[in-house]
This record gives C-alpha cells, sequence and structure tokens, in this order.
C-alpha cells in the first residue's frame, strides 16, 4: 500500500489533538503588527485577540510562500509516495497558488486540492481524507471524492461587525449591507465559487445565531448530516450556546469545538461564530 501524507494550512483551525490523531503536516499563515511577523502558531488565540482589540491599525496576513511549500512536501517525499495537500478557498486566499507553483518544481505524486471553503469547512475535509487514508483507499479514490465531500459541506459564520472584513479586503458578495444600521449582525454562507455571501441579517448576535441554527436546518433538507463543528473569536459563551443549539437540532455530537485562528481572526475580527455541517 502506497503511502500518502496529508498536510493543509493553518486557516482550517484544526486543534493540535487532532492534528497529531490524523497525523496531519500543517503549513502556516503569518500575521503581522506593523513590524512583527508571526506564523499562526506562534501567537495563541487568546494573545491575538486582545491584541486585534488595543491595536490602532489593523494587523496583515500573508500566505505561505512557495519554499515553504517545497519544504515541506520535499520532507514528506522521503517517506512518503504521494501527498494529499488540502488548502483554503482560492477566491480568498493566494495560498493553493504557491502550493501548485512548489508541485511544479517537485518530482513527486502531489495532489492539490482548492476546498473552497475556510476554517472548519477545511478541517471537515482535512479528516474525511485522514479517515479515506486509513481506509487504504488510493489518494486518486481520495481526491475524487473530496469533491463531493466539499458540495456536502456547508460553511456560515456571524460576524460582530463587518469592519474587518471591509479593511481585509474579504467582503466578497457581503458589500450588499455596508452601510446598513450598524447593529445588523450578517449570517455569512461561503458559497460554492469560495467566497463570503450573506444568507441572513438579523438584529443582534442571538438573532443572528438562532439565524444560523435555522439555515442549517434548511440547508440540510433532504440530506443527512454525518459531522458538526463550531468555531469562535474569542465569544466563548456564544459560541457555546450555537454549539449547544446546533447538537439539540441535528442530534449530533460536536467533532470539533474551538476557537477561530489569528489569519481569519484579523478578516473577521473578535464576535466572530460560526459551525460546518457535513453531509452526506
Amino acid at each position: 500500500m502506497k503511502r500518502i501524507a496529508l498536510v493543509t494550512d493553518s486557516t482550517a483551525d484544526l486543534t493540535d489533538e487532532i492534528k497529531r490523531e490524523y497525523n496531519i503536516h500543517v503549513v502556516p499563515l503569518k500575521v503581522r503588527f506593523k513590524d512583527e511577523e508571526y506564523f499562526d502558531y506562534e501567537i495563541t488565540s487568546e494573545e491575538f485577540y486582545q491584541r486585534l482589540e488595543s491595536e490602532s491599525q489593523l494587523p496583515a496576513t500573508s500566505q505561505p510562500s512557495p519554499e515553504d511549500f517545497t519544504q515541506l512536501y520535499s520532507k514528506l517525499l522521503e517517506n512518503h509516495d504521494e501527498i494529499i495537500s488540502i488548502h483554503i478557498s482560492s477566491g480568498l486566499s493566494g495560498t493553493v497558488n504557491a502550493a501548485n507553483i512548489a508541485k511544479q518544481g517537485l518530482k513527486g505524486n502531489i495532489h492539490i486540492v482548492d476546498s473552497k471553503t475556510i476554517s472548519l469547512g477545511i478541517a471537515l475535509m482535512v479528516m474525511e481524507a485522514a479517515r479515506n487514508i486509513s481506509e487504504g483507499l488510493s489518494a486518486l479514490q481520495i481526491v475524487e471524492g473530496l469533491s463531493k465531500v466539499r458540495k456536502n459541506i456547508e460553511t456560515l459564520f456571524t460576524l460582530n461587525t463587518l469592519e474587518y472584513l471591509q479593511k481585509g479586503g474579504r467582503i466578497g458578495k457581503v458589500q450588499g449591507i455596508v452601510g446598513s444600521l450598524l447593529n445588523i449582525k450578517p449570517v455569512v454562507r461561503v458559497g460554492d465559487d469560495g467566497i463570503y455571501h450573506t444568507y441572513k441579517k438579523a438584529r443582534s448576535q442571538e438573532r443572528a445565531l438562532n439565524g444560523i441554527v435555522q439555515a442549517f436546518k434548511e440547508l440540510a433538507k433532504g440530506r443527512k448530516h454525518i459531522r458538526l463543528a463550531v468555531a469562535h473569536g474569542a465569544a466563548h459563551q456564544a459560541g457555546l450556546y450555537l454549539k449547544e443549539a446546533l447538537e439539540n437540532a441535528f442530534q449530533l455530537q460536536t467533532s470539533i469545538f474551538t476557537q477561530v485562528g489569528p489569519v481569519i481572526g484579523v478578516h473577521t475580527g473578535p464576535g466572530t461564530v460560526g459551525a460546518a455541517v457535513q453531509f452526506e
């Protein structure tokens, strides 16, 4: 049986426990506060959100370089036959492009997958690929299967403010509500095109969270739900509220409950709460 290595990037927001359990290799993106630059894992989410609120200037993010991928891929190909590399939507980052450039310069079977999603949506795809590897599927079977998996993962989140999406240039199709009343809390869906779309609007965070639950119920019609993941950005209580509401709605235990990492957090800001559901 051919040995397959599994790679993703830090925007997948995987917990350390999951990375260890599934032997997942992670290429970090970077976040920069003025003259200080950190890899995603070098600053904790708690430290990041505290600093984000105190800084006068929005931090910047940067994708991995082709050299970052080349270094990891070369090392993995020393004791693996193939690599499956699953990354943040090409509609939101150039990470997939950097991975493809690295692939072109190497001899080896490297399969680059554009997740067309973010955060927990990527995490669920990566975990599915990890299970497939342990089941003995070939890399081609796994990659082909991931195109179906991708269409069956729905990712929704709500924002406390649109300020960070606007400033970070990741506003996508959400700009239709920019300039609306300040207390509007959008429910944002990551579309099939891999960018953000407004799914619903609410006038408070609680209504937005209930809107997410209702949205998932609408998206679940005719589909069997099999996995649930929930994350928050410096909004633990709201995250717990959404987790419990979705578990009750779907009679499903949460596979991942975590905090949104720094790189995604730059663009979504504190108070973000979201979830991803995988369907069959």
